[in-house]
């Protein structure tokens, strides 16, 4: 099946980013409606009180001018001095509202990340098998490690610092919009400048960094892979290919990384220069305008003299300081709504889909041979069936009654893998496939497990058809031991006991004995209670597997899928699995996929598949006696691979 490997969802399309900032912001809003606003409101207070020493040093300079003239100190004192006093408790509100948002900032940036996890987490639970076979793990990993990231320096600095930076540019321009019409005008040509050159600048920018955000996912996946292949890798030799592979996409993220970088670090120089350009200008042209005696257009009404000019002028820097701030904290809004768009693009993918209503349930005998749902683990089950139209409920046995009528199936569409296959699972009957690679063995039973939804056909289950019993139903009453091995972090017993949460110990070591994994598990250092770390790492291909076995024993399911069960087994081993493997198919249907012929001679019904299509099927000795696919097989006449 293909792999993604540039990303998830449709083309980011004009406005995809608007939408996920908007949807950032609802969603903390949502979880945080009380903290959210409390924290805008202190950020506010101290953008304002950052921008109000402008109108106190005006007021300031026109005491002095007046008060040096007169030469009333005494006066000057009583008038100057309250003024500085207001000042200062002014920035000591100031202190505690930074301090207290500051805090709150804190506490809704990780309690949203913390959700968002969780929330992602449990998507994740929920996409269909078809999503994980067409994308890169390690590229599913950076949404929880590099995208939560960008997230988060978004919402602890980015945001609030573009929020008070933001609303400091619009108190200080209110303020010189009051006190001079014509300097004003200044510095909004000023400004037009500053906003042509931080789009041209900043345009390539937010590219270039939702670029690096999709490159890194692809480097981490890559590299994912190569960590879970390090043996292949090395055992091939294929060290060397596989690093100009790897500088090859790093040298990609490295491209991207770069002009993002260099257009976001080459931004704020050229902003604050302006700044200091415009600083100059506004000084020339307030000069002139105050030794030509100009007529000040204001709203405050004040002559245009060395009280307005002088703090108009700390004003501007203020203005062009926090306007540079603006732009700075833009570029790593964009970086976090990009990781953004990529984690929405995972939970808003369509969870899978389940319109079952069919449950099993644990039933007991009554004496009169009718059957009863129960609370209690009897070993027995039962489908339990709701009907709609009366409201009655039936009660069917669970047999392993499966039957596949006329199947057709593809990964891909126009590209079929399955062609017309029928099989006919009776109870207790153990049934083989067979065949090459990429024979559809192994899709059968992913059809079964319904994994995958067939293209056209039916599959019944007891004479149920599959999509109306719950999926979770369905693949608990399924037993299955895969040919690729996946071992937990925890203990041996905890790997066991995976297969039935409620197993008690003596069930798990009960069906260690049954796998034949009770011998070397008790010669481990701990035994049981021995960790397993790195997918088991610490032990053999062929104990992995067994633990497996073990794990599948422990669930007691109606129905066992053994994919390639004892692939990883040597010969002496396999003897040992397989009295208990029969053991653990006695009384239950079974799907058998195996390459080592010898392990299916005792099937009720070996089933040779070709390109998806079942070409031979009958029992050991019938097979062999028409001399056919099977019986070159199984002579070594073909070859499986």
């Amino acid at each position: 099946m293909p792999r993604n490997t540039k990303g998830y969802g449709a083309p980011r399309k004009p406005g995809d980013a608007a939408k996920s900032l908007v949807r950032i912001v609802k969603m903390l809003r949502g979880f945080y409606p009380a903290l959210l606003p409390v924290t805008i409101v202190c950020i506010l207070f101290s953008s304002a009180t950052s921008s109000i020493p402008a109108v106190f040093m005006q007021k300031v300079i026109t005491d002095i001018q007046t008060y040096s003239a007169s030469g009333d100190w005494e006066t000057a004192k009583t008038v100057i001095l309250p003024k500085v006093g207001v000042l200062i408790a002014l920035y000591v509100l100031a202190l505690i509202s930074m301090t207290l948002w500051q805090q709150l900032v804190a506490i809704m940036t990780q309690g949203f990340l913390n959700k968002m996890r969780c929330t992602l987490f449990d998507k994740m639970q929920n996409l269909p098998i078809r999503y994980f076979d067409t994308h890169q793990h390690g590229d599913i990993m950076s949404h929880y490690t590099n995208d939560i990231d960008a997230l988060r320096q978004m919402l602890s600095q980015a945001l609030p610092s573009l929020v008070q930076a933001g609303s400091v540019v619009v108190f200080v321009f209110c303020i010189m919009l009051f006190y001079s019409f014509w300097l004003t005008l200044v510095v909004i040509a000023g400004i037009v400048l500053m906003m042509m050159i931080s789009k041209k600048i900043g345009g390539g920018s937010a590219k270039y960094f939702i670029r690096q955000q999709q490159a890194v996912g692809r480097t981490e996946g890559y590299v994912q892979e190569m960590m879970t292949g390090q043996k292949v890798v090395q055992v091939f030799c294929h060290e060397q290919q596989s690093q100009q592979d790897f500088d090859a996409i790093n040298d990609a993220l490295f491209e991207d990384s770069y002009r993002a970088h260099a257009y976001a670090n080459a931004l704020a120089p050229i902003i604050l220069n302006l700044g200091n350009l415009l600083y100059v200008t506004l000084a020339t042209v307030g000069g002139a305008l105050v030794v030509l005696g100009a007529k000040n257009l204001s709203f405050s009404g004040l002559p245009l003299g060395v009280s307005i000019l002088v703090p108009f002028l700390n004003m501007a820097k203020q203005f062009t300081g926090n306007l540079n701030q603006v732009t700075q904290q833009l570029n790593a809004i964009v970086m976090a709504v990009a990781g953004a768009e990529r984690i929405f693009a995972l939970m808003d993918q369509e969870p899978e889909a389940d319109d079952g209503y069919v449950t099993m349930v644990n039933v007991t005998e009554n004496a009169d041979g009718s059957i009863s749902e129960s609370n209690e683990i009897t070993h027995k089950w039962a489908w339990k069936h709701p009907h709609s139209a009366d409201g009655s409920i039936t009660y069917t046995p669970l047999q392993g009654d499966v039957t596949l009528d006329s199947v057709d199936f593809a990964y891909e569409e126009g590209k079929p893998v399955l062609h017309d296959v029928t099989i006919f699972a009776k109870p207790g009957q153990k049934i083989a496939f067979v065949g090459a690679t990429g024979a559809g063995k192994t899709t059968i039973t992913n059809l079964i497990n319904r994994f995958y939804d067939i293209a056209d056909g039916k599959i019944r289950y007891d004479g149920i058809n599959i999509n109306k019993i719950k999926k979770s139903d369905l693949r608990r009453s399924l037993g299955i031991v895969l040919q690729e091995t996946n071992l937990f972090t925890g203990s041996v017993m905890d790997n066991i006991r995976y297969g039935r949460l409620d197993a008690s110990d003596e069930d798990c070591i009960a069906a260690a004995k049954l796998a034949g994994a009770d011998d070397f598990i008790t010669r481990l250092p701990d035994g049981y209670d021995t960790m397993l770390t790195g997918n088991g790492a610490n032990l053999s291909q062929g104990q992995r597997q067994l633990i497996a076995i073990a794990r599948a024993a422990v669930a007691d399911p109606p129905v066992m899928i053994l994919d390639e069960a004892t692939s990883s087994i040597d010969t002496r081993t396999e003897a040992i699995v397989q009295r208990g493997m029969d053991a653990l198919m006695h009384g239950r249907t079974v799907f058998v996929i195996a390459h080592r012929l010898s392990t299916v001679r005792n099937s009720d019904v070996i089933m040779v598949l070709d390109h998806g299509r079942i070409i031979e099927r009958g029992s050991h000795e019938s097979l062999l006696e028409k001399k056919g696919t099977y019986y070159q097989l199984y002579t070594g006449a073909f070859e499986l691979e």
